[in-house]
């Protein structure tokens, strides 16, 4: 349930979320590297395509995110190559909508920055196939759980009834946390194998 639908969230969760990612926005694009964009282009429509498939889970069902990878590997790029994907899902698919493109970009996006400042470093100075994988699956991880964290909050800041919906929401996201974790340590083996220079990039606040 990383795409929250028009029609659920209170007017200041969604004015709060779209200032915020406007301003992230901004700043990614003021400081994109222009070498960097068909890699962003590709992680774009990796995640596009990716969160189309839904695997039910319990009431609600979870889909491929993949933002920590993108944290990693585009920095602020992400906030853009997410953006135009969760957009055109709106207009394509109907996922989400155009009313919570903002908080929905802020759940994903967000975690993505966070996880780049968090391990880019490590992921960096990593030369151990081993050690880069569980940097990886921490990455993952951790980019899925702060998304389900930030789209419980949305949820339950918009109003005491869909505080339960938040519990639900919550749970779900744990099988996805794991998935992404072996998905996410495995990509990064696979990058660091045959295109190294993928992973030797500038800190997420020089991207």
């Amino acid at each position: 349930m990383a795409h929250i639908p028009d029609g659920v969230l209170s007017a200041p969760v969604l004015t709060t979320g779209a200032v915020l990612s406007a301003g992230a926005l901004v700043y990614a694009l003021r400081r994109l590297d222009y070498d960097r964009i068909p890699q962003a282009a590709m992680l774009s429509a990796l995640f596009f395509v990716a969160s189309l498939v839904n695997v039910p889970v319990g009431a609600s069902s979870v889909h491929l995110i993949l933002n920590g990878l993108m944290g990693i590997l585009l920095g602020w790029a992400a906030v853009p190559a997410l953006l135009v994907a969760l957009l055109l899902q709106a207009i394509f698919f109907g996922y989400g909508g155009l009313a919570v493109l903002g908080i929905n970009t802020l759940n994903l996006a967000l975690p993505a920055l966070l996880c780049a400042a968090l391990f880019r470093g490590a992921i960096h100075r990593c030369h151990s196939p081993r050690q880069l994988f569980w940097l990886g699956a921490l990455t993952g991880f951790s980019g899925i759980a702060l998304t389900g964290v930030l789209v419980c909050l949305a949820l339950a800041l918009s109003g005491p009834e869909y505080i339960p919906a938040a519990k639900v929401a919550l749970l779900t996201y744990v099988p996805l946390m794991l998935a992404e974790a072996a998905i996410t340590g495995t990509i990064l083996g696979f990058v660091q194998r045959v295109a190294p220079e993928q992973l030797r990039l500038q800190q997420v606040t020089r991207d």
